[in-house]
């Protein structure tokens, strides 16, 4: 499904293809390639020496540094002089973006310091995004710039993993399409921008809805926006490189700065159903069937309900069940809480806002009402849906396992039993 369309837009070396500002590994001997001129090594202004103190590295790749400069950004401590100082030896089309959001509001000093910076990078060719500007200059840009934007999501498969494209008109005609591959467990798994015609971005969709046998909808770009941003932001360190150049591509086609927050719009969408209980109909959906919890975090629960229903203490079937229950009930509670919790919610908003525009309303209610419940913190162990979530999920970990044990030779043998499967041996070979 989603998956399988996601390998094939690998590279036959395994790495995903990331269009045209594809990462490369970061060394002293090639830092000038990058855009970071070796003279940032040797700033001896105390702001830029806190900046470095609080984790901003001059020979990280360009993305990286991007992104750490906008986590350090109104920090205390951090000067914004020192950032825009450090944003103007970073030769990418990102930090011009960042710098022209940092001058709408700035004034004094800091507005001059901005403005040095966006000359350093014309000096090499890189201009500050006039979209960015115009944005920033009055509301009415704002909303041209949302409307002109499109966007189109795939369902999320049972990997987790789905497919987000953003697309832009292009003043020579055609579009703009970032197209991001993204993985629940693994977060941006690839993105790349590609120019093409509106007949081609349609043959396009419609050979991938054909391929992947799913359908994708259109949808709010700013929705996609966050999607691909949050996708970014867990992706493992280890695996950044492969998409390190995402924020530059997105700044082609987005002037704002990456967003952090979303109030997502299935809840004013579906407002009446989301005030309503979650169906354990829900459970019965594709997207609810075929969704798994890690077996890394579920195995512990999993193992303790083993132990419990396998007490020699405990003989009474009664309380074994009570044991049971209990173990169930905290897996619930852990489970749906703190990152677990946010991580469910998340999903379930995204399946609501899918089903809702596939005709599937009154199954968007129920998603939309399970993670209206999780978002307002409610006790998921007295809504009658969680528990039976995590139930099947438990229950299909356990399946798995005892279908593992039985299918493993067992090491010892009884008489009787080495004799049955020597015999079976002998008439598998007699039937050759």
């Amino acid at each position: 499904m989603i998956a399988t369309a996601l390998r094939e837009k690998l590279d036959s070396s395994g790495s995903p293809r990331i269009g045209s500002h594809d990462s490369q590994s970061l060394s002293h001997g090639n830092l000038r390639t990058h855009g970071i001129h070796l003279s940032i090594l040797r700033e001896t202004n105390p702001d830029d020496a806190k900046l470095r103190e609080a984790g901003f590295d001059p020979a990280l790749a360009p993305a990286d540094a991007l992104a750490k400069l906008r986590e350090l950004k109104g920090k205390p401590g951090i000067a914004d002089l020192a950032i825009a100082r450090a944003l103007g030896k970073i030769a990418d089309a990102g930090a011009a973006a960042m710098l022209t959001e940092m001058e709408a509001g700035a004034a004094g000093a800091i507005r001059r310091e901005v403005r040095r910076a966006l000359y350093r990078l014309k000096q090499h060719g890189i201009d500050a995004p006039a979209s960015t500007a115009a944005a920033a200059s009055t509301s009415h840009d704002n909303a041209t710039e949302k409307s002109e934007k499109t966007a189109m999501l795939s369902p999320i498969d049972s990997e987790g993993a789905r497919i987000v494209w953003i697309v832009k008109p292009r003043v020579q005609g055609g579009v703009i399409r970032l197209w991001a591959l993204i993985s629940e467990r693994e977060g941006l798994v690839g993105a790349q921008n590609t120019g093409l015609s509106r007949r081609e971005l349609k043959s396009e969709r419609e050979e991938l809805e054909r391929r992947a046998q799913v359908k994708l909808v259109d949808a709010d770009w700013s929705v996609a926006d966050f999607i691909a941003c949050e996708a970014w932001r867990n992706t493992p360190e280890s695996r950044r490189g492969h998409v390190g150049n995402f924020l530059t591509l997105r700044s082609e086609l987005i002037a704002s700065a990456p967003p952090t927050a979303l109030l997502h719009p299935v809840y004013a969408e579906l407002a009446a159903e989301a005030a309503g209980e979650p169906s354990v109909e829900l459970l019965k959906e594709p997207e609810l069937l075929e969704w798994r919890i890690p077996d890394a975090i579920l195995k512990p629960y999993v193992e303790e309900i083993g132990r419990a229903g396998e007490s020699v203490i405990v003989l009474n079937p009664l309380h074994k069940q009570e044991r049971v229950n209990a173990v169930i009930d905290r897996a619930t509670a852990e489970l749906l809480t703190g990152d677990n919790g946010r991580a469910v919610q998340r999903r379930l908003e995204d399946i609501a806002y899918y089903m809702a525009r596939v005709g599937r309303r009154t199954q968007a209610g129920w998603a939309a009402a399970a993670a209206a419940r999780l978002r307002d913190g409610i006790d998921a162990t007295k809504v009658l849906f969680f528990q039976a979530f995590i139930r099947t999920q438990l229950g299909t970990v356990a399946a798995a396992e005892q279908q593992k044990a039985e299918d493993e030779p067992r090491l010892i043998m009884t008489p009787a039993e080495a004799m049955r499967a020597r015999e079976a041996r002998e008439a598998r070979t007699r039937r050759r």
